[in-house]
């Protein structure tokens, strides 16, 4: 079965761990197309609210919230709930909470399931 990018996005940030972040364009590089980080953000700003997908967990790549909104409160507030901690800029640590990924082997049986 072949599911369409946004499902693999849905996927793959199911993966990432409580109290750790990755980066739009991480995530799009992990599936394989590098350059789709806009359209990472654009699949998990068209999220339900219901859904269960950690979307909070995603971060722009200078470890900052990206969104100027009320929704980067709500995304502050999930990721400081789960433990993730801000320096006075409001950048998280990479090194500290940035999630490596996956190895493409667990990617692609984690796109055919």
């Amino acid at each position: 079965m072949t599911f369409g990018f946004f499902e693999q996005v849905y996927r793959l940030v199911r993966q990432v761990p409580p109290g750790q972040v990755t980066s739009y364009g991480a995530i799009a590089h992990m599936l394989g197309h590098p350059h789709a980080a806009r359209t990472v953000g654009w699949a998990l700003h068209s999220l339900p609210a219901a859904s269960d997908v950690p979307w909070q967990r995603v971060i722009n790549s200078r470890g900052r919230i990206s969104v100027a909104s009320s929704s980067a409160t709500v995304q502050r507030a999930l990721l400081e709930a789960e433990g993730v901690e801000f320096d006075a800029a409001g950048t998280v640590d990479w090194e500290r909470c940035g999630w490596t990924g996956l190895p493409w082997p667990e990617i692609e049986k984690l796109m055919a399931d």
